[in-house]
């Protein structure tokens, strides 16, 4: 039996604490830092997140984890000059790599939630994908192996203790699965649900059955992603990247007008006024992050209140409206949506309509399918019942 002794549990009071393989060795291999508990449980699940969109799509993958759950997760697709500028990389010399690409996706999606994440990457870690990673705030990264380059830029990170782990990408876990709680072991089968074959769309109740293909894609990604979200959860996807994630929700409109709301801020971001907003100079990313949250937030206005635009701005922005934002969103379009159980009302469909949701993928099975189906109809939106439940605690 190989293990690793850990600093502490999920908090500090939790002692002792390990990791260990019962029957072998640990597939992985910490080639730099000291992962904790939490860092460890984000980075095993987002492993296994980013190796199955590879699996599935064919295409590298990335994913941003925060709290075992992902706050983004996206496939190596180019981004084109407003994503490049609204992900902060019109200064980027380094030619984005796929998996490089891949990240700036992942990481771009919930800047706000992603600050202080664990990054999972399918595939090597070359020098362009370290070169983002170096100036974020971040506690580690899981990735099949490194460059000699990429490795040395992660390793001066947080004074040198960045955590860099190794992963076996030929591993395969047992087919059982325990954990403990109170003092109970509980056990079950792992949840080996194969969703790379789109057979699972098949079943169409809507009006509207046409799915092409990246929105079939798309909806691959959003269940993927949600395999590894803490339920109930909900996921929006637009070209290749997750753009809004709720996770963690007792309630599943909670669940999605969370991830529908991020989704939205996630297009504002593009908005020409965001995109022109007058920042001071060495600004940090922190700082432009908050203040971009609370210029196109329901509470924009204390970024004015007592002058608090000087903190950020070199000039007083010019406001971005309610209107403007109605008028924006309305424009957003083409977003796939993806739930790890079914829809009990139809008021979901309601507010995933207002986010640009044209496609659905939910297990279905509710007894008010049929409101369900009759708001999809009313909006023209075409929707898959998988029914595949796909809850992760």
């Amino acid at each position: 039996m190989e293990e690793r002794i850990l600093k502490y549990g999920c908090n500090p009071n939790q002692q002792p604490a390990r990791i260990f393989a019962e029957n072998g060795s640990l597939p992985l291999r910490v080639l730099n830092g000291n992962p904790g508990y939490i860092n460890l449980l984000d980075a095993l699940n987002g492993w296994q997140l980013v190796r199955e969109l590879k699996q599935a799509t064919g295409h590298c993958a990335a994913t941003s984890f925060k709290h075992v759950s992902p706050a983004g997760a996206a496939i190596g697709l180019p981004l084109n000059d407003t994503l490049r500028k609204v992900y902060w990389l019109t200064d980027f010399q380094e030619e984005l790599s796929p998996i490089a690409s891949a990240y700036a996706r992942a990481r771009g999606a919930d800047r706000m939630s992603s600050y202080g994440d664990f990054i999972a990457l399918s595939d090597i870690c070359d020098k362009a994908t370290a070169l983002l990673i170096k100036p974020e705030v971040s506690d580690g990264i899981i990735a099949p192996g490194y460059t000699d380059e990429a490795l040395e830029i992660l390793k001066n990170k947080r004074r040198g203790t960045y955590n860099i782990i190794e992963m076996d990408e030929n591993y395969v876990p047992d087919a059982i699965e325990r954990k403990q709680v109170f003092g109970l072991t509980f056990e079950q089968g792992r949840n080996t649900i194969d969703l790379s074959d789109r057979t699972i769309f098949d079943n169409r109740p809507t009006t509207a059955t046409d799915i092409p293909d990246h929105a079939l894609r798309d909806l691959q990604i959003a269940l993927i992603t949600l395999k590894y979200t803490q339920s109930n959860s909900v996921c929006y996807v637009k070209d290749g990247q997750a753009i809004g994630i709720g996770a963690g929700q007792q309630s599943r409109i909670h669940c999605t007008r969370l991830a529908g709301d991020k989704a939205d801020t996630w297009w504002l971001r593009q908005h020409s006024k965001v995109l022109n907003l007058p920042w001071r100079e060495k600004i940090g990313r922190a700082d432009r992050d908050n203040a971009i949250d609370l210029y196109i937030g329901r509470e924009s206005d204390d970024l004015y209140k007592d002058d608090n635009w000087q903190r950020f701005f070199s000039s007083k922005p010019e406001p971005l409206t309610d209107a403007e934002k109605h008028a924006w969103i309305t424009e957003l379009t083409q977003v796939s949506l993806g739930s790890d159980a079914f829809f009990p009302f139809g008021d979901n469909i309601e507010r995933a309509h207002k986010s640009g949701v044209c496609y659905v993928a939910q297990t279905g099975g509710s007894v008010r399918d049929d409101h369900v189906i009759e708001t999809c109809n009313k909006y023209g939106i075409a929707m898959a019942f998988t029914g595949i439940r796909l809850f992760h605690h």
